[in-house]
């Protein structure tokens, strides 16, 4: 009689479990259908810019001058592409996700400085700390073994936007 009604107790706790774990699976399913992952890229439509000096960003240099910068399509938020304003230099790289402790006054661009050399570090837009940080080429990692001298900030604007 007393193995009877443990057997009984035992099935009970067994199929409470179950129904626990079950709900605690929905759940899980419900809450991160709610809140997404965070994606790479943070910087979203059209950023334009005028830099003032040569630069790197990924494996390719580009000179001074007037760029748009967007995430390319089908990318998964992972690439974006850099193109001068009249078409005639542009580059593909990759980006991260970059997070900030406060959120930008402004959208900008910011540049890691070697002696003379600039790489595109980071973009950031107006109050948004979540941002973009691309990914460093072999080339910066070999001259980053030095020390960084600085960052240069390059305001930067949304498309049709006026200079912020």
């Amino acid at each position: 009689m007393f193995k009877k009604s443990s057997n009984k107790v035992s099935a009970h706790h067994q199929a409470t479990t179950r129904y626990h774990l079950l709900s605690l699976f929905i759940a899980l399913v419900f809450a991160s259908a709610i809140y997404p992952a965070k994606a790479n890229a943070q910087i979203i439509g059209d950023i334009d810019a005028t830099i003032p000096f040569q630069f790197h960003v990924g494996s390719t240099r580009l000179p001074a001058g007037e760029y748009r910068i967007h995430v390319l399509d089908n990318s998964d938020l992972s690439t974006m592409e850099i193109i001068s304003m009249d078409g005639t230099v542009s580059a593909l790289f990759q980006v991260q996700q970059a997070d900030t402790s406060s959120e930008p006054t402004k959208t900008e661009l910011i540049f890691n400085k070697y002696g003379n050399r600039y790489f595109l570090a980071t973009m950031f837009d107006e109050g948004n700390p979540s941002g973009s940080r691309v990914t460093e080429s072999r080339y910066e990692k070999k001259l980053s073994q030095g020390t960084l001298e600085g960052q240069e900030h390059v305001p930067a604007r949304h498309r049709g936007q006026q200079g912020k």
